[in-house]
């Protein structure tokens, strides 16, 4: 590649230096930057509209998508003047000033520096501690299909509903679905996590064993998670119409309730995605008019009273599991995590017969700038005296290492 070979757009009143415009980022599909920035700018009034006048974790794959991404809170130093900033502090004491994009312009920026999706906080510039905006995130289990999910949404809807909130759904980009929903920023953050628990709750007990409000994987069987915690502070998701690092470039892609039923996530990529944009519109794009009251879900939170706590430690530190989990590896990457998995499943062939999909739990677990993974198994199907014992980690990555 020529070290030299930087191009500039001009987007909207600004400029915008793109280096390497040429360079493969999804190589199955054959896109290359210039392709991911092309299709930003085809659907910009859609992605502005989640991502826009938000802080943002620069979630960069400066080495591709096969490689890790780190996550870079801090907006880099020599950022154009077209992109803000704001200075979030985080529940752990520290700060940082964050990248918040105001256009198009924005957009072709961050993709320049390597992101391949957006990860905006709920949170406007302006407003840094009252979330305008909460977020459901229905994650399948293994073994949970499209209908499943789907017909969990729509449970969740009817709750959205009875509390006079509005929901916009859009696919996750993998295999769940979101749930978007206004707010008016009159709540902090911890009264946004309480409702969004309390949807959580409600939904289960009107979907028993479709959907579960555990927050321990091992817990939720197949089931669809409704994962609440995704509004706790610090926490960001991929916003509409980001692409997903998948190899066929997936899209986050908003639906109207109509389609859910008939579409598929994979339908929805790099390729497709910019001619039904401008063919039918964004199916959100009433959202910000319609912006609604956290009472209702507060309310039913003072019925339901306090959620069931997790189970104490151990007295080490550790959480205590009610289930019987073994721990198999604990790695930098997944794929070296995956090796790991087969390894200990050709060692144990009797056991793996007896395991549901739900049982073996893969975690991407974050760390201070990039992902790790561990996985461990959950013995709940293997009668007592064939369970296998803890042994040693196959993959014994330790993520701390050098850090003092």
């Amino acid at each position: 590649m020529a070290k030299d070979d930087a191009v500039t757009l001009d987007v909207g009143d600004h400029e915008v230096r793109i280096t390497h415009p040429g360079k493969i980022v999804f190589r199955e599909v054959g896109l290359t930057k210039r392709d991911l920035i092309d299709y930003y700018l085809a659907v910009a009034d859609g992605a502005l509209r989640g991502a826009a006048d938000r802080p943002m974790v620069l979630k960069r794959f400066v080495k591709g998508i096969d490689r890790e991404a780190f996550f870079q809170k801090r907006v880099p130093e020599n950022h154009p003047e077209f992109i803000q900033t704001a200075t979030l502090e985080y529940a752990s004491g520290t700060s940082a000033e964050e990248t918040v994009i105001r256009d198009a312009a924005g957009l072709a920026w961050v993709v320049n520096l390597g992101c391949i999706d957006l990860n905006p906080h709920p949170v406007r510039a302006r407003d840094l501690d009252h979330p305008d905006e909460l977020r459901i995130d229905l994650d399948p289990m293994p073994g949970v299909d499209w209908a499943q999910i789907v017909d969990v949404a729509f449970i969740a809807r009817d709750v959205l509903g009875d509390v006079g909130l509005a929901g916009w759904p859009k696919t996750s980009g993998s295999r769940g679905i979101h749930i978007l929903v206004r707010l008016q920023p009159d709540w902090e953050y911890p009264d946004v996590r309480l409702a969004a628990q309390t949807l959580a709750r409600e939904v289960e007990t009107r979907a028993p064993g479709l959907a579960t409000a555990h927050w321990w994987k091992e817990e939720r069987g197949e089931s669809v998670f409704v994962d609440f915690n995704q509004n706790a502070k610090d926490r960001t998701v991929a916003s509409a119409y980001s692409v997903r690092p998948l190899p066929d470039a997936r899209v986050s892609t908003p639906l109207g309730w109509d389609e859910l039923r008939e579409r598929r996530p994979e339908e929805f990529t790099v390729r497709t995605v910019p001619d039904r944009f401008a063919s039918a519109g964004d199916p959100h794009a009433g959202m910000d008019d319609a912006a609604g009251s956290l009472d209702g879900l507060l309310a039913l939170a003072a019925e339901l009273g306090p959620a069931e706590r997790a189970p104490r430690g151990d007295g080490s530190g550790r959480r205590r599991s009610t289930m019987p989990l073994i721990e198999i590896a604990r790695a930098k990457t997944k794929d070296e995590a995956l090796a790991g998995l087969e390894r200990w499943k050709q060692r144990h062939p009797d056991v793996v017969d007896q395991l549901s999909p739900a049982d073996v739990l893969v975690d991407g677990m974050r760390g201070s700038s990039s992902l790790w993974y561990r996985i461990r198994v959950n013995l709940q199907h293997v009668p007592a005296g064939e369970r296998p014992s803890q042994e040693p980690l196959e993959v014994d990555y330790d993520p701390w290492a050098g850090r003092g």
